[in-house]
């Protein structure tokens, strides 16, 4: 059998035949080599960025983001965040990239002028594509699988949680990461794939995404030993800074107390760290407005707490608002970012005690204001709002349901014609200094969007008289307590339609600085001797926001802190005020 397959071999038809195989086997895959290279070759950064219209655009805005430049040195470029790693969608993509020849012909983005014209419409084709992919090109380098909760912010942790359980994509909240961010220009009313609603369609099978997940598994564990070596860094350097402060105020506590108002005896109550920042033009309105903020799809749909989401992120965000790099359109140049604030509480059965200490900072003046101080009396205010429950929003948001758009100083404030003009709303509130803190159930509506150009907020939108004299009735309105340096005096009363501050009716309060420390002692009567006061009773927990204008500040400059839940001998609150 042998000696007739090589007869058969042996003949020129054969010969012929496989001459014409091999050779045809060479060129194919010198073919495909060719293709392949070229194509591989138009993913480069380099590639992308030899036309001007990248390079002067968005190469610029991609130089200075995290894609580019990390702590762990991996960077990704044009084609990972743009070109399918499949290779069946990344041929169906090149094809598409034709479009992109017409447009260079036609010098439709040839300027910047042009581009700046055409970049959300441009930004939105990318979007809805990755929305329609489920975002295959992010999982290029990111996957499920590969991510480890461990390792990351509490925030982002339950963000990734919640979005892999619900279907979620990751264009659905990662916009504005590699260029300027555009998306706040979104309309949610048109633009369906905004809405960041669950998109069940998985393109990438298990399969696929397992054989990313092991092309980099490699550089993940790279990372990973980075962000922990980083992690542990940080943490190190918080815990000093916190000692530190603890210190301080350890040391001053008993030349502190000296006049203060209350006689509590504060030996073995432990005090809560609170960390109060800078909040800038953060209003109430600028929490839902999900292009603004993006946990409002969270806050809007489950009441998710501010603190479920920002607890130990406050320097953070201080930090990155008071320098006027995120909704802060007035800075104040050197005005610190965060205050430490200890909170000590107690009671005796009969009143509530609280000590505060922080640490004082050294004067920075506000260039927008003569003399540099919004409020030359008082050094420094204290102040803090309850909830019983009765304000709806108040339980996840604290404070920040009392913030709004449209009060002194924020984007939206109106003008004195727009006052004069609201005489109807003027007859009901006290509009002479500016629209003050609110809350929504005293108006009929809340502008949130700002579409079409409209204002923010509903300053002019107020129910009727009658109406807020019921809910005041109901108890539908936030306690508040203030005490301010000069004079050691201290205010309190509701907030509701309108902030409402009287002299407080049994409600002592002090306020030494010693030694670079302030401490600030109030006593306020467990049940409530004031209109528009909460009655405290053990087994309630009740919703308490703490705020400090340092500094001679007034109005929105001021820091203040997450929600907190404070409870009577209730050792599940948050600040509890144990029986001495």
């Amino acid at each position: 059998m042998f000696a007739r397959f090589l007869k058969w071999f042996m003949k020129p038809s054969v010969y012929a035949w496989g001459g014409i195989f091999l050779a045809g086997s060479v060129a194919g895959i010198i073919f495909w080599g060719g293709f392949n290279t070229a194509m591989e070759a138009t993913n480069t950064l380099d590639f992308c960025i030899s036309c001007h219209e990248m390079e002067e655009n968005v190469y610029e805005e991609y130089k200075e983001t995290i894609h580019y430049q990390n702590r762990t040195g991996v960077r990704a470029t044009c084609g990972d965040c743009h070109v399918p790693d499949p290779w069946v969608h990344k041929i169906v993509r090149k094809i598409q990239a034709s479009n992109e020849l017409l447009h260079k012909a036609l010098g439709t983005i040839d300027t910047p002028e042009k581009f700046e014209d055409n970049r959300l419409s441009l930004a939105k084709n990318v979007w809805k594509a990755m929305k329609n992919t489920d975002s295959r090109e992010c999982r290029n380098c990111h996957s499920w699988d590969a991510m480890s909760s461990d390792m990351q912010k509490r925030r982002a942790k339950k963000k990734h949680i919640e979005a892999q359980e619900e279907g979620m994509t990751c264009i659905d909240c990662h916009k504005g990461i590699a260029h300027r961010p555009v998306h706040h220009l979104l309309d949610p009313d048109v633009d369906d794939y905004y809405d960041g609603k669950p998109d069940s369609r998985r393109l990438i099978s298990k399969e696929e995404e397992a054989a990313l997940k092991a092309a980099a598994e490699a550089e993940a564990a790279a990372a990973a030993a980075e962000a922990e070596a980083a992690a542990a860094e940080a943490a190190a350097k918080a815990a000093e800074e916190a000692a530190t402060a603890a210190a301080v105020i350890a040391e001053s506590a008993s030349v502190a107390s000296v006049g203060a108002a209350s006689s509590a005896d504060w030996s073995g109550i432990a005090g809560t760290d609170v960390t109060l920042f800078y909040p800038g033009q953060a209003s109430w309105e600028w929490i839902l407005k999900g292009s603004d903020h993006g946990g409002a799809r969270a806050v809007k749909k489950i009441q998710d707490r501010c603190s479920e989401c920002h607890r130990g992120e406050e320097a953070d965000m201080g930090a990155k608002i008071v320098t006027g790099s995120k909704v802060e359109e007035t800075p104040i140049p050197g005005k610190r970012a965060s205050i430490a604030l200890n909170v000590k509480a107690s009671h005796d059965g009969e009143n509530l005690n609280l000590r505060f200490q922080w640490p004082d900072t050294g004067h920075t003046p506000v260039p927008f204001v003569d003399g540099g101080k919004m409020d030359p009396d008082n050094q420094i205010k204290l102040a803090f709002m309850l909830d019983d429950g009765k304000v709806e929003d108040a339980g996840y948001a604290g404070c920040w349901a009392t913030c709004h758009h449209d009060s002194r100083y924020m984007p939206h404030q109106p003008d004195d014609t727009a006052i004069a003009g609201a005489s109807a709303v003027g007859q009901i509130i006290d509009l002479n200094g500016g629209v003050t803190k609110y809350i929504p159930e005293s108006r009929t509506e809340l502008e949130i969007k700002g579409k079409d150009g409209k204002p923010r907020g509903g300053w002019d939108k107020l129910i009727d008289g009658a109406e807020i004299d019921t809910k005041l009735a109901e108890g539908i309105y936030m306690d508040v307590t203030r005490y301010m340096s000069g004079g050691n005096k201290v205010e309190a009363g509701s907030i509701m339609a309108q902030r409402l501050l009287m002299d407080a009716n049994k409600i002592t309060a002090s306020g030494t600085l010693t030694d670079g420390v302030w401490t600030v002692d109030i006593t306020r009567p467990l049940k409530s001797t004031l209109p528009g006061g909460v009655d405290l009773e053990a087994g309630n927990l009740y919703t308490v926001g703490f705020a400090i204008h340092d500094d001679y500040t007034s109005a929105r400059f001021h820091h203040v802190s997450l929600e907190y839940k404070l409870g009577l001998d209730d050792p599940e609150a948050e600040i509890n005020a144990t029986k001495k």
